[in-house]
């Protein structure tokens, strides 16, 4: 408790557009290298830059969804460096007038509370390239198709390691529910960097920050904002001074490396890009942009524990992905009000199914309305739960609906009860020295006689009504 951190993390979420931030070339992920690099994305003499209006739409419905304040006028700067990939030896960003300012996010800690997380600003710059180091010889090549690539890049500062990758969860579920970027973190569509400081806990001083460059996982993103914070206490309290660097995270070694010395803002020499106006906002767009705001999945969650009862867990798996609470709600709309045991089959069985075939939900054999049916013949006694699982099988492998299967296949459930009487009195008739055992106080013997009973009526007679009957009966011999 004698050290605090202060973590401020630059999100980096990928706009889901078909064509480049101020080219038409195109954003598609894994074409050959150097293919998808044009005359302006490499910013060769005689080019102009003209901006995507797309990207505008999408940092406006960002900054709506956050609470921000939309910026009515905001400019492009050039920020410049120097480094292999980035060919035009700067980058066009925003700094002095960025168009998204303030608002915030909401996480779940741990332990159940929730915290508020402030964004400090959120800007659209431009991705530079990548540097490759593959090959047998040891040396680097650069691959520009990401060059020019349409980067929000969302400014915040979460305090803990642990707040981090919660506040990098919410964010990465956010920008997916607005389709503003697919969240891919292996292909770097979101990824983040970490400021990291310590300094004495109450001391209103910041301490010397180290930046840890492209993070692209939530376990990454721990384990390296630790890592820092463990390293540079220990610096400081064998009495030696924390250096500004840029740094980079070492996942097989666990551990972050220092790349080259940290710039300052003032080292990048921004100034207005004189080839691009400023970006015009009216409240007009702004109001009309707001109306096309999707449920948030906080607002969701919330209704989903309010309409539907379920449990704060199950709302937060069920709400992670859009695609999900849409299947979700669909099938509860045909679940007659079993909307609980229809999240039960969507985390479980449909779960399971998908990703044993790799599958997402929206290309499941199995259509939503199919699914709540199904679950709706369980809570009306047509099938049982374990004859249910066998339906969804053959759902899963042909495609057709439950009603079909449980006609053709003869499965509906036995729910007569002088039939499961006699089927009954056939398993004590048969199972006298397991009555005995019953009779001497060993109770377990009562799942044996159940699982007996099922048997006979291979597996249609209503669980429920089983276990009533056989109570009744067995309690009639001992007494």
């Amino acid at each position: 408790m004698e050290w605090e951190a202060v973590i401020g993390l630059e999100i980096h979420a990928q706009l889901a557009t078909a064509s480049k931030i101020f080219s038409a070339t195109s954003t598609a992920y894994g074409a050959e290298p150097n293919t998808q690099a044009s005359a302006v994305d490499l910013g060769l003499p005689g080019v102009l830059p003209v901006l995507n209006e797309k990207v505008v739409e999408m940092a406006v419905l960002f900054g709506l969804a956050v609470g921000a304040k939309i910026a009515n006028s905001s400019i492009f700067a050039r920020k410049n460096y120097f480094y292999p990939d980035l060919p035009k030896g700067y980058q066009i960003s925003q700094y002095d007038e960025p168009i998204v300012t303030g608002g915030c996010i909401e996480i779940q800690l741990q332990n159940g509370k929730l915290k508020i997380i402030n964004l400090t600003r959120a800007h659209l710059e431009e991705d530079a390239g990548k540097s490759v180091h593959e090959g047998f010889d040891s040396s680097t090549g650069i691959d520009l198709n990401r060059a020019g690539t349409p980067l929000l890049e969302i400014v915040s500062e979460p305090h803990s390691a642990a707040e981090a990758v919660l506040y990098m969860r919410a964010m990465r579920r956010l920008v997916r529910y607005l389709e503003i970027c697919d969240g891919n973190m292996q292909e770097g569509s979101l990824r983040c960097d970490a400021n990291v400081s310590v300094r004495k806990t109450g001391d209103l001083t910041l301490g010397t920050r180290t930046e840890i460059k492209n993070l692209n996982s939530f376990r990454f993103v721990e384990h390296a904002i630790q890592f820092e914070i463990d390293r540079q206490i220990e610096i400081i309290e064998s009495g030696g001074n924390v250096k500004q660097e840029t740094m980079l995270y070492d996942a097989d070694r666990q551990e972050t490396r220092a790349m080259r010395s940290k710039e300052d803002a003032h080292d990048y020499r921004y100034f207005s890009d004189p080839d691009l106006l400023p970006i015009k906002i009216t409240d007009d767009y702004i109001r009309t942009t707001a109306a096309a705001l999707p449920e948030l999945p906080v607002q969701k969650r919330k209704r989903f524990v309010e309409e539907f009862k379920l449990t704060p867990q199950d709302a937060d798996v069920l709400c992670e992905d859009r695609a999900v609470a849409s299947y979700f709600e669909a099938a509860a709309g045909e679940s007659m009000g079993n909307a609980r045991l229809c999240a039960n089959w969507i985390t479980g069985e449909l779960f399971a199914a998908i990703n044993a075939s790799n599958l997402h939900i929206a290309a499941s054999p199995i259509a939503p309305r199919a699914l709540g049916i199904l679950v709706s013949r369980i809570a009306d006694d047509t099938i049982s739960g374990k004859i249910a699982k066998q339906i969804f099988e053959e759902m899963w492998k042909t495609g057709l609906q439950p009603d079909e299967l449980i006609v053709e296949k003869g499965l509906q459930q036995v729910t007569d009860d002088s039939v499961i009487s006699d089927l009954v009195d056939k398993v004590l008739k048969d199972n006298p020295d397991q009555i005995g055992q019953y009779r001497a106080g060993k109770s377990k013997i009562f799942g044996f006689l159940v699982g007996q009973v099922m048997k006979l009526s291979n597996g249609k007679a209503n669980p429920k009504q089983v276990n009533d009957i056989l109570k009744k009966r067995l309690n009639r011999e001992i007494n």
